[in-house]
């Protein structure tokens, strides 16, 4: 079976870059320059091209003072899930709306789905908050009864 000219010219390529490649190592080894596999590890943590002297003590690092993962929520105040908000604009027809934050000011979006009851513009809510597909949406939506 013939060989296609791309073919050819795919293995003529692979070839000039093996050969590339190998007159690079032939080099650097002649000129006796280190490259990165024969780097260090300076006390600082930075890679050196010069080999660690052995009779230097290291400073030694107990494993409690070692912070691997996030710190506990335990120091932060827990929030009351249940916001207060008004209906900026509903339309039935379509089944999705907006309201607007009290606290905050910022406007989620509401579908009729997740509405415990019914809701028109103007009315004053409760809801809770959660990540739909496209960003914070409310859930329990309700009248707020004070």
């Amino acid at each position: 079976m013939a060989e296609s000219f791309e073919k050819k010219e795919r293995e003529k390529k692979k070839a000039k870059k093996r050969r590339e490649k190998a007159l690079r190592k032939e080099q650097l080894k002649e000129s006796g320059e280190k490259t990165a596999e024969f780097m260090y590890m300076g006390a600082d943590g930075q890679l050196t091209t010069e080999k660690p002297d052995p009779t230097i003590v290291r400073e030694e690092v107990s494993l409690s003072d070692i912070h691997i993962s996030t710190p506990k929520k335990e120091d932060l105040e827990q929030e009351d899930p249940v916001k207060i908000g008004i209906v900026k604009n509903f339309n039935n027809d379509k089944g999705y709306g907006f309201i607007d934050q009290k606290d905050t000011g910022d406007s989620l979006f509401v579908h009729i789905n997740n509405i415990e009851g019914t809701i028109k513009e103007g009315n004053k809510v409760s809801f809770e908050i959660e990540r739909g597909a496209k960003g914070l949406v409310a859930v329990k939506v309700k009248l707020y009864v004070a």
